[in-house]
């Protein structure tokens, strides 16, 4: 049996889905030819990067607590000298108390 009269657009979605087939079809063929390819890795750091790291490497080499400062504070508590200014405390207090409502 034969088919007389076949509408253009419909022989055209046909042929355009063979065609994308047979795309497909070769695809791996190309993975696998792109697989024998070693990528080539780079890392490009800015300066900003770089100081950025210098930084943290030289925070990391600080003591977590300052020896000397807290001696000096227990040295003060003991002799009764050691003073809270009430002003400073307030103003921390409500600086953040902002930062935590703004955020």
């Amino acid at each position: 049996m034969k088919i007389s009269k076949v509408d253009d657009a419909t022989l055209q979605m046909i042929q355009q889905y063979q065609k994308t087939d047979k795309v497909e079809d070769r695809a791996p063929e190309k993975a696998a030819s792109a697989s024998n390819l070693v990528p080539e890795e780079k890392v490009n750091l800015s300066t900003t990067a770089k100081d950025v790291q210098n930084l943290k490497n030289a925070i990391s080499k600080l003591p977590d607590v300052r020896e000397e400062k807290v001696q000096a504070l227990k040295d003060q508590i003991e002799k009764g000298t050691y003073r809270v200014d009430a002003d400073k405390v307030a103003d921390k207090m409500v600086g953040e108390s902002l930062i935590d409502l703004l955020s």
